[in-house]
């Protein structure tokens, strides 16, 4: 992984990690629900966008790499099972 996507993936991880905490103390105090979903979605969102950020990484590095070496056939099977992957 890329230092600088390294750096920006933790910072993000660890933008989730206390936003699920604050999600569990407001589950445990019972906090009106339509106010819990709307932390979930932002949560979700921030995974999204974590995604997305390494994918880029990924593609800009790792992608260009491994087709330069001749890798493409191993190269596109893993892009095609990430595909899958988020599609279930």
């Amino acid at each position: 992984m890329l230092k600088e996507t390294k750096k920006e993936a933790l910072k993000r991880l660890n933008y989730v990690s206390g936003h699920v905490d604050g999600i569990k103390r407001m589950v445990d105090v019972e906090v009106y629900c339509v106010d819990i979903l709307k932390q979930t979605y932002a949560v979700r969102r921030a995974i999204e966008k974590l995604e997305s950020v390494i994918l880029a990484s990924h593609l800009r590095s790792h992608v260009i790499d491994g087709v330069k070496e001749g890798r493409e056939k191993e190269v596109l099977g893993e892009l095609l099972e990430l595909y899958g992957v988020s599609n279930r």
